[in-house]
């Protein structure tokens, strides 16, 4: 009995899983700094929707989470296409699909590039 409850309960939290297909990565690089001091550095990467967009400010986008997530504008950010060719962030608008490179840093995800995957 309780080895088909546990059945039961694993393959459903497998067709869960499978039902909401994964928009983020996420990857950890260790550097040794000039004092010696490993820092560990975590950057994920995003695809979704625009819904808000203020250069140099904050980004929204849409997701499959309920609420639009917010990122902050990292100062040295990278707009380009989907081929790399360079761009403008005033390309980026309300509704564009995006994909964003950010990394966290304590509660915000600051953004350092963002690749626009439809064009005008």
């Amino acid at each position: 009995m309780i080895k088909s409850i546990v059945s039961i309960t694993f393959a459903t939290v497998l067709m869960g899983s499978a039902a909401f297909a994964q928009t983020s990565t996420s990857s950890t690089t260790a550097t040794t700094g000039t004092n010696g001091m490993t820092e560990t550095t975590t950057t994920t990467e995003s695809n979704g929707v625009v819904t808000e967009f203020t250069p140099g400010h904050r980004l929204f986008l849409k997701t499959e989470a309920a609420e639009p997530v917010q990122y902050k504008v990292g100062k040295t950010v990278t707009y380009t296409t989907t081929d790399g060719k360079v761009i403008e962030p005033s390309r980026i608008r309300k509704d564009s699909k995006v994909h964003v490179h950010y990394v966290k840093n304590g509660d915000d995800m600051v953004v350092d590039r963002v690749v626009v995957q439809d064009r005008d």
